[in-house]
């Protein structure tokens, strides 16, 4: 057993010398020590394949071997430090550079003591075994301080961050626990554990993929610390418990004894120290931890400085490219822990419709998010919705009838919470279930409620700004038409004279053909002024009356028929009260977009039925269709138009002539499966002949 472990020593050592110290030129070779924290990783590199060379040369208890550990420790905390100081945010507390300053201190006193009072006290076996124990002490110290420090500046780093410097944290968290274990059980038992110092080679030299890695991943190695930069002592006081558990079990194992004792020994540390890595920095884990400090530890959940500083962060000052919507959630989402969220919002005709979603894909949502009473009760309650006491009934002030059937479907909501501003509802924010399940107590309801409140405010004044935006987009719209109606005057001058001069001249052959020149250009400007205005024309509407939805319908697909495949299915004796012409104007615009977006040739089905009180007409294709961000943030908006030289007028121009009739038009859209455009008309039992009939009397 001896002879397989000096073995794994000896190749493990050598490994390690060898492959770090390629790692360093070829670190060098690529990015050639631009920075400060580039030189610190190369010489840190650099410097543990010193150790694994020297332990090779001189054995793993020899001075040369000691001096090296000594030298690769001072590397990798020097690397540390250097990321540290130059990472881009809030200048770090003094604590932590004294923590840096005894650690160093702590180094430095290792090779003292081995030189200085070995070479002093060459022969009293007592003075060598004080020396051996009191570095064995300081290196227990300097890996615990390293562990902590590690952990620091990994909850430091701002989020988007971490991403960068996560593998090198672990490496080096792995090396320094395994040191930590190393050296309790030596100082605990009073020798040196051969087997655990020959694994140290072949641990560390596995950790070189890593740094290779993390090297690609993060060649600059600039780091961005969080605004909250502070000390955190629970890693100390986890780190502290988890030596206590190891030296308890370590101990007893030592005292069963046995000659597998030191393999027991081998496989509870890496046992351990697998366990925790893997643990440690699972977010299901940490959420468990943060609920249990926030109960034990302090007298409120929420650090309302730092929550509301991230608050307005993620609102006013995004780091990334999310939309303004999605940042609405994950502001919310972010305070209580939820992985994922939805925002609805009211559209032009106060109804519920999907804004945005964060990390939410598969929620199924109508067209329609809400029903009649929803908006209401939110409104007059302003009540917080928790589902899950929603749904078994605990929740006596929720009205049943006002909450969508999707949302007691959808298992993963957890939290509705209104979006009220000044008595009206700006929005609904949906979030997804935490890691760990817990209660919301009153703290937890107070900060949704003005977290809610301010939301609201934001989602209104966005609303402020595009109504803004789009009375702008009119007054231009009105410029240019105004522009166009001064030609038209010209031209309309031009002609008066032309008649004019016409009653003096008109037997002159050569005024003949200047008129006939004349009269064919403004005949064509004429067109081309006619062709821009008669999408935007405001003709004076026909009054409502009773009107035969059949033959309208029919009378507007006959056109249609001569250029696209279109089927029909008419109830037999539908009538509504309504202006034909507008009617026209509507299914125009649904049918020419129907036919813009199906390329394939397959029909498209126009049907008409009644539907409670209303007369519904629906157009229905099989084309590209439309996804939910569109629909509710372009389609029925003015001037937004995906087609090359459109206004974006025509389903701008449709909603608003069919709200003219008393009426609604509504839409259901899937990207890739086509789309269904519904125009509900008031339906009447009243015919165009009895209309005529009373008229007449």
């Amino acid at each position: 057993m001896g002879d397989a472990f000096a073995w794994i020593g000896f190749w493990g050592h050598s490994a390690v010398g060898f492959l770090y110290a390629a790692l360093a030129i070829w670190v060098f070779q690529q990015f050639g020590g631009k920075s400060r924290q580039q030189i610190a990783l190369i010489a840190a590199l650099s410097a543990t394949a010193f150790w694994g060379i020297a332990t090779i040369l001189g054995g793993p208890g020899s001075l040369l071997a000691s001096s090296g550990e000594t030298l690769r420790n001072m590397g990798w905390l020097a690397f540390l430090f250097a990321l540290l100081s130059n990472g881009e945010g809030k200048q770090h507390p003094r604590t932590i550079r004294m923590l840096y300053g005894a650690l160093f201190l702590a180094l430095i006193f290792q090779p003292i003591i081995d030189f200085a009072l070995l070479a002093a006290l060459p022969d009293s076996a007592e003075a060598s075994a004080a020396a051996a124990k009191t570095v064995q002490l300081l290196r227990m110290i300097f890996a615990i301080g390293a562990i902590v420090l590690v952990h620091n500046l990994y909850t430091v780093s701002a989020p988007e961050a971490r991403w960068g410097i996560s593998l090198p944290m672990v490496a080096l968290a792995a090396i320094w626990m395994y040191d930590l274990n190393l050296y309790t059980i030596g100082y605990l038992s009073g020798d040196w554990p051969a087997e655990f110092i020959a694994m140290r080679g072949l641990i560390t030299m596995l950790l070189v993929p890593v740094f290779a890695m993390a090297t690609r991943r993060n060649s600059n190695w600039r780091i961005r610390l969080s605004r909250s930069v502070t000390f955190q002592s629970v890693s100390l006081l986890a780190i502290g418990a988890y030596l206590f558990g190891m030296v308890l079990l370590a101990t007893a194992l030592e005292l069963v004894g046995g000659s597998y004792v030191r393999m027991a020994q081998i496989t509870l540390i890496f046992g351990m120290s697998l366990a925790a890595m893997l643990v440690l920095p699972s977010g299901k884990f940490r959420a468990w931890l943060n609920v249990i400090i926030a109960k034990n530890f302090f007298q409120h959940r929420y650090d309302y400085r730092a929550e509301w500083m991230r608050f307005a962060e993620t609102i006013g000052f995004p780091s990334d490219a999310a939309p303004f919507h999605e940042r609405v959630i994950k502001s919310l989402a972010d305070i209580f822990e939820s992985p994922a969220g939805l925002l609805l919002t009211r559209d032009d005709e106060s109804r519920l419709v999907l804004q945005a979603r964060w990390n939410w894909p598969t929620a199924d949502i109508p067209t329609y998010a809400g029903n009649s009473l929803t908006v209401p009760f939110f409104e007059r309650t302003g009540h917080i919705l928790l589902m899950e006491d929603v749904r078994e009934g605990e929740d006596e002030r929720v009205d049943h009838a006002a909450i969508p059937q999707w949302l007691y479907d959808e298992n993963r909501a957890w939290a509705v919470v209104p979006l009220v501003h000044f008595g009206r509802l700006a929005g609904i924010a949906i979030l997804a279930k935490p890691p760990i399940k817990r209660r919301l107590d009153w703290e937890d309801l107070d900060m949704m409620r003005v977290v809610g409140r301010q939301l609201a405010s934001y989602l209104a004044e966005a609303t402020s700004q595009e109504q803004l935006t789009e009375s702008r987009q009119f007054e231009q719209f009105n410029r240019r038409f105004a522009f166009v109606m001064h030609d038209i005057k010209n031209l309309v001058s031009q002609l008066s004279l032309l008649a004019r001069n016409a009653e003096k001249h008109a037997s002159n052959p050569e005024f003949q053909a200047d008129m006939i020149e004349t009269l064919k250009g403004s005949v064509g400007k004429m067109n081309d002024l006619l062709a821009r205005l008669s999408q935007h024309s405001q003709t004076r509407h026909s009054a409502i009356e009773p009107m035969d939805v059949e033959s309208t319908v029919s009378a507007v697909i006959h056109a249609k028929r001569l250029i696209y495949p279109i089927e029909t299915d008419f109830s037999p004796g539908l009538f509504a009260l309504a202006d034909a012409g507008r009617v026209e104007t509507i299914l125009n615009h649904l049918l020419q977009n129907a036919i813009d977006a199906t390329d394939d040739g397959s029909p498209i089905r126009v049907s008409a039925a009644r539907q409670d009180d209303w007369v519904a007409i629906r157009v229905i294709d099989k084309g590209c269709g439309m996804s939910e961000a569109f629909v509710v943030n372009q389609l029925f908006k003015p001037f937004e138009s995906t087609k090359s030289g459109g206004f974006g007028i025509g389903a701008y121009e449709a909603r608003a002539l069919a709200q003219s009739l008393g009426g609604h038009l509504h839409v259901d859209s899937r990207l890739g499966k086509g789309t269904r455009m519904t125009l509900l008309l008031p339906a009447t039992q009243e015919t165009p002949n009895d209309n005529e009939v009373d008229k007449a009397a």
